[in-house]
């Protein structure tokens, strides 16, 4: 808990160390200010019984005043710095952040729910904890030193009273502990719960799934579980206040009891002589102050420790290893061009240890210079084989070698420096269509030529100029205009995203690898003709592998792999593997016959 202490207000003095040395004046002055309060109202109080010259009287009254501007002046300065800090820490802590999660070079993090979890309240609420725990350790020093003033008048006055008034702080300290713990155990425990809900909101409220939702009847299903979701949360929820609240309960019972008592004992003594006027004052200030100071020290205390614990998610993300690194021992070598081939030797892989093998001993050749296809059923492996490539992940036995040497060798964003890929689920970006397009080569983002040259390879030129405002077209309605004239964003096809997908992929075109992964999925026939030209054209002379069920778009490949059952189980060109009669020329024959009946219905006689 030490180190995460440190580690928070370590980012709060680097977001801002002028600001943190001014707040912690600020709440020095503020914890003064009330003991002075105290102590003039004694001493006017004091002078006004015993008599004294107007003049003096009126010191005090001066004094009084420009303490209680003070009082009412420190709160907003504070309140200011507080926000401030916040922000800049928040800020500091989002970059601190997002640059550790843009280090994970693979996918397998993504895919843990625990992680997930942990991700999600380190996204949400870990930026912001550091001023969190720099603003409650303000303000507990800030008690403290009031406290410290009115001990000193209480063991004046009545010693006995300052070691009872420890004493009863003590079951406070225990129960704000205690409530700590459970907070931030029931945030890390409700956070399956509240991804799910929010799962459920965006499908109600997404324009992706409007058309199913409506279609299908689906809004009153989502509806009620994303409220069965909320119950579930409010009701944890609710269970954690009912125990607050039950525990502030009794310990505000104690601390009136102790208040109570020391006020009785303060009227004796001056009934008795023992106390004058304005001990009496200071008395019941400090004993209510050292209360509800004490109070509001625990309960500081209490959320300092929840936001330790949400802020030690947040380290965790942040301070979390490589996952994708080199075979121990071994230097990180430089990506040379690839001149040979890429080769996958008996790679297994799978996602999850309890999860079943995907790839079961692969072993395939990519030729430099030569197109490889990948063919097969659903689950057959080829999209994970694009991720061993693209070294998403490692292999869990055997290797991946880029002209014989191990990928692992390489650091992984100089590797993907090498590649250029089209997913099959790829990305639509709620940005403008030139941007959809440069982000594939961000170094070229605002290249307009090299951008236009990749949308009219992929044959998306033509319709991004008839866009409202051309490829500075908004490809989305997510986002309102800036600007009052702004003809504001547009919906695109399927088949639109697909072209731009293309055309972000041919921002790489002139990369080592590659990768097109159904590229034209969500074409119809005449655009997945002409895509398939233009990709010929394109593919000629560079290495590339292709995947598409559609085997007619892959019969001029070099090399096809059809993979079963986790291996390549036939190997070779268009012709061999027809001749083979395998697999392959099976379901080559049987898509065939499909078109073939469509051009030559049979008729009955």
């Amino acid at each position: 808990m030490i180190e995460l202490l440190r580690a928070a207000f370590g980012m709060a003095w680097r977001a801002s160390r002028w600001l943190l040395v001014i707040r912690a004046a600020i709440a020095l002055a503020g914890g003064l200010v009330p003991v002075v309060l105290a102590w003039l109202t004694k001493l006017l109080l004091d002078r006004l019984v015993a008599g004294v010259p107007a003049s003096e009287v009126l010191t005090v009254v001066l004094g009084l005043a420009a303490t209680g501007l003070a009082a009412a002046l420190l709160p907003a300065l504070g309140d200011f710095a507080d926000a401030e800090l916040i922000r800049r820490t928040q800020l500091a802590g989002r970059v601190e952040l997002y640059r550790a999660i843009g280090g994970f070079g693979g996918l397998g993090r993504f895919e843990d729910p625990d992680f997930q979890d942990r991700l999600q309240l380190a996204v949400a609420d870990g930026p912001a904890t550091p001023a969190q725990v720099t603003a409650n350790g303000l303000a507990i020093a800030q008690s403290t030193v009031t406290i410290a003033g009115f001990a000193v008048a209480l063991a004046s006055m009545a010693p006995w009273m300052t070691v009872v008034v420890a004493l009863a702080a003590i079951p406070t300290i225990r129960a704000e502990l205690t409530l700590a713990r459970a907070r931030a155990a029931m945030m890390l425990r409700l956070g399956h719960a509240n991804r799910r809900e929010l799962f459920y909101a965006d499908l109600i409220s997404s324009v992706t799934a409007a058309k199913e939702v409506r279609l299908y009847g689906l809004g009153n299903l989502f509806a009620a579980r994303m409220t069965t979701e909320l119950r579930r949360i409010n009701r944890g929820m609710r269970d954690l206040d009912v125990r607050e609240l039950r525990m502030q309960a009794l310990l505000t019972g104690l601390g009136a009891v102790v208040a109570g008592g020391g006020l009785v004992w303060a009227a004796l003594s001056a009934r008795a002589g023992r106390l004058g006027v304005g001990d009496i004052v200071v008395f019941a200030a400090a004993t209510g102050g050292v209360q509800n100071l004490l109070s509001s020290i625990i309960g500081h205390f209490g959320r300092t420790h929840q936001a330790l614990l949400i802020f030690r998610h947040f380290r965790r993300v942040v301070l979390a290893p490589p996952d994708l690194v080199p075979p121990a021992g071994l230097p990180v070598l430089p990506v040379p061009p690839l001149r040979d081939a890429i080769e996958l030797r008996d790679v297994w892989f799978r996602y999850g240890p309890s999860l079943p093998w995907i790839l079961k001993g692969v072993n395939l050749t990519i030729r430099a210079g030569q197109a490889t296809a990948l063919v097969g059923l659903n689950g057959a492996g080829k999209s994970t084989i694009v991720k061993l490539l693209c070294r998403f992940y490692d292999p869990a036995r055997g290797t991946v070698l880029w002209d014989g040497v191990d990928v692992r060798r390489f650091a992984v964003h100089d590797l993907r420096r090498r590649l250029g890929a089209v997913f099959q689920d790829f990305m639509s970006y709620d940005l403008s269509a030139a941007e959809n397009v440069g982000l594939g080569d961000v170094a070229r983002l605002d290249d307009r030529t090299a951008i236009r040259a990749a949308a009219e390879r992929a044959g998306a030129h033509t319709a991004v100029e008839n866009l409202p405002s051309g490829y500075d077209t908004l490809l989305t309605r997510f986002f309102a205009p800036d600007e009052p004239d702004d003809a504001g964003g547009v919906q695109l096809s399927g088949g639109q995203w697909q072209r731009l997908a293309l055309a972000r992929a041919f921002m790489r075109a002139d990369r080592d690898l590659l990768i097109l992964d159904e590229p034209s999925a969500g074409l119809d026939a005449a655009a997945e003709h002409e895509v398939h030209t233009r990709l010929r054209t394109l593919r000629h002379g560079s290495t590339s592998v292709l995947i598409s069920h559609r085997l007619s778009t892959v019969r001029d490949a070099d090399t096809i792999a059809v993979l079963s059952e986790g291996v390549v189980s036939e190997l070779g060109d268009h012709t061999a593997l027809l001749a083979a009669g395998g697999a392959y020329a099976g379901l080559f024959t049987l898509q065939a016959a499909g078109y073939a009946d469509e051009l030559h219905p049979s008729t009955g006689g």
